[in-house]
């Protein structure tokens, strides 16, 4: 299988504090590559390095140094853009848009004609469990996890050879989780490369062919999930990162870390990550 994406040395500073200035780093000398046809998982915790590498990638940020390619061009080669999707971990739109007209707007975007547009809009709509009472509703009444699906199927109205998702699972409920496994699973038979972030090990475990491991903007293990579970004396440990949720309202059994919008929670494996989904609700 040829390499869809090539990463290669790759670093980002940001620079941070007001009247003196130091250089903070993000992401730190990254390079992997990802083969065509496969789900590939970006796992770390907060502040790992994900987010601005896939940022990086969609040429929403500029790299300090190294270089990517995706579908052999250059990342700042823009016309690469028609042949791939991307749903942020946090999609925003313009609020008084319905989801039809979204879709539809992003299809004209691609080139798409009028019969086109209305019908990959309403098989995608569908594909990602949004109602068909909903589709007409502005998305100013939307609430997360239906923005969240909305999201997702825009990032594949023009049918992209690789999509990115950073958190796809961001504010879905369990039904909601289960589905848009099941649209990734179809992506991938359908021969889409899937690129996702995630921080929850049983998605990873259900979907991902290979997996690539971030702390602190450094890769730090990379390949068959199940292989990197069976290397002796690694421990793995993962983080929840949940909104709106304080650390009382969880059982004293969790390892919590408070921050503004809520905590985040460290958890060993997938049934804790189960459990403490079903203790914060």
């Amino acid at each position: 299988m040829s390499n869809i994406i090539e990463i290669e040395n790759l670093s980002k500073d940001y620079e941070v504090g007001f009247f003196k200035k130091r250089k903070v780093r993000a992401l730190d000398d990254l390079s992997l590559t990802v083969n065509r046809g496969q789900i590939f998982g970006f796992l770390g915790g907060n502040g790992a390095g994900k987010t601005t590498t896939i940022k990086i990638l969609m040429g929403l940020l500029y790299p300090t140094s190294g270089t990517a390619r995706i579908l052999d061009k250059d990342i700042s080669d823009v016309s690469m853009h028609q042949r791939i999707g991307y749903c942020p971990e946090n999609p925003y739109f313009y609020d008084y848009l319905t989801a039809s007209e979204l879709m539809k707007y992003f299809g004209e975007l691609f080139g798409l004609g009028g019969a086109e547009r209305n019908r990959r809009s309403s098989e995608l709509l569908s594909k990602v469990g949004l109602e068909e009472k909903d589709w007409n509703k502005q998305l100013r009444k939307f609430s997360k996890g239906m923005l969240q699906r909305v999201g997702l199927a825009q990032a594949l109205i023009n049918e992209p050879e690789i999509v990115f998702f950073d958190e796809p699972m961001s504010g879905l409920d369990p039904i909601g989780r289960r589905e848009i496994r099941e649209l990734i699973v179809e992506l991938r038979e359908k021969g889409t490369t899937v690129f996702m972030s995630t921080h929850i090990l049983s998605d990873v475990e259900a979907l991902c062919d290979e997996v690539a491991i971030l702390r602190r903007g450094r890769l730090t293990a990379m390949g068959k999930l199940d292989e990197l579970l069976a290397k002796q004396g690694e421990h793995q440990v993962f983080e929840v990162n949940l909104k709106n949720v304080s650390a009382d309202q969880l059982p004293g059994r969790y390892t919590v870390s408070p921050h503004a919008s809520g905590v985040t929670v460290q958890v060993n494996d997938e049934a804790e990550i189960e459990k403490l989904l079903a203790d914060a609700r």
